[in-house]
């Protein structure tokens, strides 16, 4: 190591106990196991209730990955209520509920509605006392219907589509002119309208 100017000489200590310092992780196979275990007893300790609550399909955030659905944290008020689950209903059956989650289109609305009803439909529940069953617990048969712990599986989101022939209307179809000009109506809307106002007042006073 060579030395320039008049500078602070090293003082380099090589011979540190590093050893005691050095994180191990030799526990790693003993912490497997008795997660394991301990997911185990949290599903027996659940009876015959889904191992997981049912939550809504939604899309991911982002250009990038809007394409993929993946679940979300809960289902909306306008889905349960078209599903006709009431919200205190919903947790009570493990399914969860967003209130601050909004439905931005129909398609999404209606793939969640369409995913609490088939949850409905498979779903038993068990009275506390089977001599008075209250209002919603199920009774006769369905009592004895095979059970499953899986939660419902998300969707596809791809919708397999046929190859056909490309019309003549799509081929005129220009895609982006049309969004330029939806994008320049909605930006300039509020000018349009203040000048549309305007209009008709100098035309009233004309009158006048």
């Amino acid at each position: 190591m060579g030395f320039r100017h008049n500078t602070v000489l090293h003082g380099n200590h090589f011979r540190k106990d590093w050893q005691r310092r050095v994180r191990t992780w030799f526990n790693q196979p003993g912490r497997k196991l008795r997660r394991r275990n301990a997911r185990k007893t949290k599903a027996a300790a659940l009876g015959v209730r889904p191992l997981a609550p049912l939550r809504p399909a939604v899309r991911g955030q982002t250009v990038r990955y809007n394409m993929k659905l993946r679940e979300g944290r809960g289902f909306t008020l306008a889905e349960l209520k078209e599903a006709g689950i009431g919200r205190k209903e919903a947790r009570g059956v493990g399914i969860v509920v967003d209130h601050r989650r909004r439905n931005l289109s129909e398609e999404g609305k209606a793939l969640n509605v369409q995913r609490l009803q088939a949850y409905k439909e498979r779903l038993i529940v068990f009275p506390k006392n089977s001599k008075k069953p209250k209002k919603g617990d199920s009774t006769g048969d369905d009592l004895k219907a095979p059970t499953t712990r899986a939660t419902l599986t998300l969707p596809s989101p791809y919708q397999p589509e046929s190859p056909r022939q490309i019309t003549e209307e799509e081929r005129e179809f220009e895609a982006y002119k049309t969004l330029r000009e939806v994008r320049s109506l909605y930006r300039h809307e509020g000018r349009r309208k203040a000048n549309a106002a305007k209009k008709e007042e100098e035309e009233a006073a004309k009158k006048k």
